[in-house]
């Protein structure tokens, strides 16, 4: 198989570039479309760390849900941290390729996974963007019955394997209706106020957004960026060796969470 023939069999009709945001940078964006590919690592974020992981475990092509090159650039040497990561994947004839926000709205992607997970019913797209099938922007879905925000904030800990969860709200605030928005997507809150969601679970975000939703009583649960994206990477490679038998396909394991607590 090579790289051509697993985006046009799986990663463009799993996640559609069409559905990608006007700003993102999507897609096949290092290597060849004709190299042939036999091991294949996921990750959410290509680093330093992965990508050396990926150079030692000799891998043919990372999917990583966040871009590289995500801003131009004018000189690519080992002088910057990304420069030399770059080089070290290209003179290891690694190539990458990135769904980012495709993956994020897709019909069974980051958001939709992440509202059926925590348990939400009637589940669909803040934004549409395809008509035809409702496939949009972001998810919003009702619970089965009403419940507290601190009781709801546990279930969503629980869905991220017990991770830290931040709040903005009161932990008695009874919650019914919940949007949904993977990473750092604070810029889609007003889609939120305008559905009347009740909570909004959302990776990380401003400030501003924090006192924007006090104000018009939207409650937020903040896993953290990693968690609400790193959870879909590791599902993702699970379903490429199911798919993909012949290939073998992991998640970086040498991938961490930059935040820590003490």
């Amino acid at each position: 198989m090579n790289i051509a023939q697993l985006i046009e069999s799986f990663l463009e009709p799993f996640a559609p570039v069409k559905l990608a945001e006007d700003w993102d940078n999507v897609g096949l964006l290092l290597g060849r479309r004709s190299k042939t590919i036999k091991r294949v690592m996921t990750c959410l974020t290509v680093t330093p760390e992965s990508a050396q992981e990926a150079v030692d475990k000799h891998v043919d092509l990372i999917v990583s849900h966040h871009p590289i090159l995500f801003h131009a650039v004018k000189r690519l040497t080992d002088e910057t941290p990304e420069g030399a990561m770059l080089l070290n994947l290209i003179e290891h004839n690694v190539a990458v390729y990135a769904p980012h926000t495709a993956f994020d709205s897709a019909a069974n992607g980051i958001n939709q996974r992440i509202a059926k997970g925590v348990g939400l019913k009637k589940i669909q797209a803040l934004q549409i963007l395809d008509e035809q099938t409702g496939i949009g922007i972001g998810r919003i879905g009702k619970l089965s019955k009403q419940t507290q925000l601190k009781d709801f904030a546990a279930v969503v800990r629980d869905f991220f394997g017990g991770c830290d969860v931040n709040l903005v709200g009161k932990p008695d605030a009874v919650i019914r209706t919940v949007a949904v928005t993977c990473g750092a997507a604070g810029s889609l809150f007003d889609l939120v106020k305008k559905a009347r969601a009740d909570a909004l679970i959302l990776g990380e975000t401003m400030f501003h957004t924090f006192l924007d939703a006090q104000a018009n009583g939207v409650n937020l649960i903040l896993p953290g960026h990693y968690a609400t994206e790193r959870f879909a990477c590791q599902a993702l490679a699970e379903e490429m060796a199911q798919t993909f038998p012949e290939l073998d396909v992991f998640a970086s394991t040498a991938e961490q969470p930059p935040v820590w607590r003490l």
